[in-house]
């Protein structure tokens, strides 16, 4: 018996990139040793989601170890699930709508994607930010109206979740993910993360170089993680016992 968490991730892993591009009506989101700490307290939310990925290194090393399945690396950025997002829709047509970061920050970021994909066809865009729930429950209906075939929701651990389980309580037929920090990223450059960075696996340690905010969050994974996840897998153990 697997913990819900990391049932979903496992049983998410054996999705194709084509399945999770093409398969309409369904919600992603990703989880990094941070965010699973909060995931761990809020489970009924990720449970609903139909596609939960494995973002970093040590989320996928600690699978492997204490469960014996090795999950790929998916995360929202350009060393991973976007560019193939973004040249499927403009090869196909689709619409896309970016709901993330900051007004100035997004509306850059969509100068950026135009440039790359001259034929991405961005319908909507606006910042991650909103005054209450009701506005964003608002702001989930006139999504819905538009009908984006990809929405793409950034606006940090469940608040972004949340925003896409309105999303589909209000019948969006799209496919949706969360982002994270990816429209703050992308606005740093084509290519955030040098290409030793990503060969080797330190994503983690030129994000805290290159911002000093999440620190403190890398501190955590590196501390707390370890010993809830082995608690978790333990727990789980005994219940099978």
């Amino acid at each position: 018996m697997r913990p819900p968490l990391v049932e979903k991730i496992i049983q998410s892993d054996t999705l194709s990139t084509e399945e999770i591009l093409e398969q309409e009506g369904r919600i992603y989101t990703f989880l990094n040793p941070v965010s699973y700490l909060s995931a761990m307290k809020e489970r009924t939310v990720f449970e609903t989601f139909d596609g939960i990925f494995a973002d970093g290194a040590l989320l996928v090393k600690s699978i492997r170890l204490l469960y014996g399945k090795t999950p790929k690396r998916r995360s929202f950025d350009m060393t991973s699930l976007a560019p193939s997002l973004f040249s499927h829709a403009e090869k196909n047509s689709k619409r896309i709508a970016i709901v993330a970061s900051k007004q100035e920050e997004v509306k850059q970021a969509v100068v950026i994607l135009r440039a790359q994909y001259p034929n991405l066809y961005i319908t909507y865009w606006r910042n991650g930010y909103f005054t209450s729930a009701n506005e964003m429950k608002d702001e989930a209906h006139h999504i819905t109206d538009i009908a984006p075939d990809y929405l793409i929701v950034g606006m940090g651990t469940l608040l972004q979740e949340k925003m896409l389980l309105y999303m589909k309580a209000q019948g969006f037929t799209g496919i949706a993910f969360t982002c994270g920090g990816f429209i703050h990223q992308l606005c740093g450059g084509k290519d955030y993360y040098p290409e030793w960075i990503d060969r080797y696996n330190l994503r983690f340690l030129y994000r805290m170089y290159k911002e000093p905010h999440t620190r403190s969050r890398y501190a955590k994974a590196a501390i707390v993680f370890p010993p809830l996840f082995t608690g978790e897998r333990l727990r789980h153990l005994f219940k099978k016992v």
